[in-house]
């Protein structure tokens, strides 16, 4: 019994602990809150959207990230360094320069007439979806390594 007692209020000081910290997160739409390259990365790939939301996202374990939103629908996290980790353009396409070369001539010549709507970026490799909705994963070279989904 005291044992079960003790386990309930581990978990409730936990539960606090958690609750309590995401108090730290913060919503802005100063761009100046953001590290210098993201807000390279956005003024370079998306120079005409204005920011609706940045989401300064502190956690317990992790370093801060950045999630922003633009006013054409856009989203865009970054890691706390300013690098971009994923960009969410919905229906449109994402801006070239974001997407690796291996990457966009697989798409091209296996996918003709779909776009790169979205990308993310991880430490083994890259998720693409396309505007049809099949997800695709490459690996940091850019080579095809396997369709993740098919949205039907």
């Amino acid at each position: 019994m005291i044992m079960k007692r003790i386990i309930l209020l581990f978990a409730a000081i936990i539960a606090v602990a958690c609750h309590s910290y995401a108090i730290f997160d913060k919503y802005t739409i100063d761009r100046d809150n953001l590290p210098e390259e993201a807000q390279a990365m956005l003024t370079e790939y998306f120079p005409k959207a204005k920011v609706s939301m940045i989401k300064v996202d502190k956690h317990l374990l992790k370093k801060t990230d950045y999630d922003v939103r633009l006013t054409n629908g856009t989203t865009v996290e970054f890691n706390n360094k300013g690098k971009w980790t994923s960009v969410d353009c919905k229906n449109r396409e994402v801006p070239e320069g974001l997407v690796i070369k291996p990457i966009r001539r697989y798409v091209t010549k296996n996918f003709s007439g779909l776009k790169i709507v979205k990308i993310k970026k991880k430490a083994s490799g890259y998720e693409v979806g396309l505007s049809d909705g099949v997800d695709l994963k490459f690996n940091l070279l850019g080579s095809f390594t396997g369709v993740l989904k098919i949205e039907e």
